[in-house]
């Protein structure tokens, strides 16, 4: 016991009489010492005795789409930690294509009496989906919070990213640097993030590039959200004459360069491509992404600290909380390439 008080101890930056009152649970310690004290206990590995373990406060279900794309995880991540934080126990619910359905593992967390549940881009942001099923949540009732994706209506908090700011942001980026033929690619229409990428991007070609709007239907091109798709879009896009593209995902940005270097085309020489996320581990892409970065943490934040209000019967502000993106310039956008004199 020596040995580990020293270790705790020097963790900590403590005496090791203040470490032994910590772990004895005795009073004359500061909160902010306290904490220190049993944060140097799990980074050495050492199990918090029984007096010390905060009992959960209860369940709250985490729904998210997938994981592939890696900014759910970053998302994940943020909202379970912020919610252990709180007391609470978090339960991860990861969607896969053909797998547990949303619907299904509501179900499942009814069953476990959770206290409340974070949907992150879930049916709320697909404007075909039937929403009763929140309104149902509602009435039982059961606290709520929705992010990114909006639908009117539902008397619950919701997080979002400013997804028009976002279209704006990278047309405006390409637009200084030169580039007139800007196109836009991105998932499906029916998702409400899409819809707002689409209408920031819209009033920005129409505002600095002066087009109409059947000339920028033609620089609009949807797919799946995804390299793949992405692949795709860009592909239709660079047919199109495009020399910059803003995307509606950093994986679609991926995509977007792999098919500018099939066609030989040099990133950013020839093409200049924005993402959008600004997503772990993106700025070691080749060549560094330049992207619109959702501000994760603020609003994962956000959601959690909603949540519990809702939980703990505080009235909340049910309405949308809208998050301002930033715009993080890297290597993959250039100046607009000098036309060829015929």
């Amino acid at each position: 016991m020596a040995a580990r008080l020293l270790d705790i101890a020097q963790q900590a930056g403590v005496s090791e009489a203040t470490v032994s009152r910590v772990l004895n649970d005795r009073p004359g310690v500061s909160t902010e010492t306290r904490q220190a004290v049993l944060t140097a206990l799990d980074v050495l590995g050492y199990e918090r005795p029984a007096r010390l373990r905060k009992r959960s406060a209860g369940l709250v279900g985490l729904v998210v789409p997938e994981l592939d794309n890696p900014i759910f995880p970053a998302f994940a991540q943020i909202i379970e930690s912020n919610l252990a934080q709180g007391g609470y126990t978090p339960v991860l619910c990861t969607q896969t294509p053909g797998g547990v359905t949303e619907d299904e593992y509501v179900e499942m967390l009814l069953d476990r009496q959770v206290s409340g549940i974070v949907f992150v881009s879930g049916l709320h942001a697909d404007t075909t989906a039937d929403h009763e099923r929140y309104h149902k949540l509602l009435d039982r009732p059961l606290p709520i919070v929705l992010v990114n994706g909006y639908v009117a209506g539902i008397d619950a908090p919701f997080v979002s990213c400013d997804d028009t700011a976002a279209g704006e942001l990278g047309v405006a980026h390409l637009v200084a640097l030169g580039h007139r033929r800007i196109g836009l690619i991105s998932g499906p229409s029916r998702f409400m993030p899409v819809q707002r990428k689409i209408a920031g991007y819209r009033a920005a070609m129409k505002k600095l590039v002066g087009l109409t709007d059947p000339a920028v239907d033609e620089l609009i091109s949807l797919s799946l959200f995804g390299v793949e798709g992405g692949q795709a879009a860009a592909g239709r896009l660079f047919d199109r004459g495009v020399t910059g593209i803003v995307c509606g995902s950093d994986l679609m940005a991926l995509g977007a360069i792999r098919a500018a270097r099939q066609r030989g085309l040099s990133i950013p020489d020839d093409v200049s491509v924005v993402g959008y996320d600004d997503s772990p581990l993106i700025a070691f892409t080749d060549p560094p992404l330049t992207t619109v970065r959702q501000p994760v943490t603020a609003m994962a934040v956000a959601a959690v600290r909603a949540l519990i209000d809702e939980i703990n019967g505080h009235a909340t502000h049910r309405s949308e909380y809208v998050f301002r993106p930033e715009l993080v310039v890297r290597a993959s956008t250039g100046a607009a390439p000098v036309p060829v004199p015929a």
